[in-house]
């Protein structure tokens, strides 16, 4: 094959995207099998597999174990806005995101104190990797549906002797980073996110209700105090199929 020459599953990927679309298989309707698939398109079994897989991971198409590959039903994307505005409502801005939505909130979580910080997190902290941590585990819901998942790490070196240490025990249980940790006098006035695109993985998937393999956003946010230290960072993951994720920035206006 040359250098320039489409790879011979692209072009099975293709061809069947295109017959998708025009309707010729509705959705939820079963796919021919793959060995007839082949035959047609003269081309090896491994071929239309990867052809096929292509076409999952786009979310054309879904396979079900034992049952064969079927054309997946579009699902409704909803819009998530993450704002500076999120944190000044008070309470969750997870919770308070939902009911902007329509939805009702709610989340389940599981801590772990005295969790060592592996090098990556140490770094995005400013601290010495193996320095304790808490680490948090989240699934977020809405109306008890999977929104997106989130791993949050945050220095017992600042929370550890604090009734605030474990994020979802103590007064302020549920409350957010930012009112958290206001109530120990450490002030958040600066939030930094960085989005990337990713596919889901076996875990991700099964928390998500999704497949493996299907796009995801991947946010890796960090909170700073006014003295520009790491005081919380978390990495959390969306599931594209069902949200978008748009972000609002306000405009300073020139003086008058």
């Amino acid at each position: 094959m040359r250098h320039d020459e489409t790879p011979p599953y692209q072009r099975v990927a293709a061809d069947l995207r295109r017959r998708i679309a025009s309707g010729e298989w509705e959705t939820g309707e079963k796919l021919p099998s793959r060995a007839h698939l082949a035959r047609h398109y003269d081309v090896g079994a491994n071929v239309l597999q990867k052809a096929q897989e292509r076409l999952i991971i786009e979310g054309l198409l879904e396979g079900r174990s034992g049952s064969g590959t079927f054309v997946r039903r579009p699902r409704e994307r909803r819009r998530m806005v993450r704002s500076r505005h999120r944190e000044q409502r008070g309470g969750s801005p997870f919770r308070a995101d939902m009911t902007d939505q329509g939805y009702t909130g709610t989340w389940e979580s599981s801590s772990q104190a005295r969790t060592p910080a592996p090098d990556d997190i140490a770094q995005r902290l400013g601290i010495a990797p193996g320095d304790a941590c808490v680490r948090t585990d989240y699934e977020f819901l809405a109306d008890g549906r999977p929104v997106q998942t989130s791993v949050s790490w945050e220095p017992m070196a600042i929370t550890g002797l604090s009734p605030i240490v474990l994020p979802e025990m103590g007064p302020l249980a549920g409350r957010g980073v930012v009112e958290r940790m206001r109530s120990i006098d450490v002030v958040i006035d600066t939030a930094v996110e960085i989005p990337r695109p990713g596919r889901a993985t076996q875990a991700q998937a099964n928390l998500l209700g999704i497949s493996v393999g299907d796009l995801v956003l991947l946010i890796e946010r960090t909170y700073y105090d006014t003295d520009g230290r790491p005081v919380e960072t978390a990495d959390i993951v969306v599931p594209d199929v069902r949200w978008e994720v748009a972000y609002e920035f306000g405009i300073d206006q020139p003086d008058p």
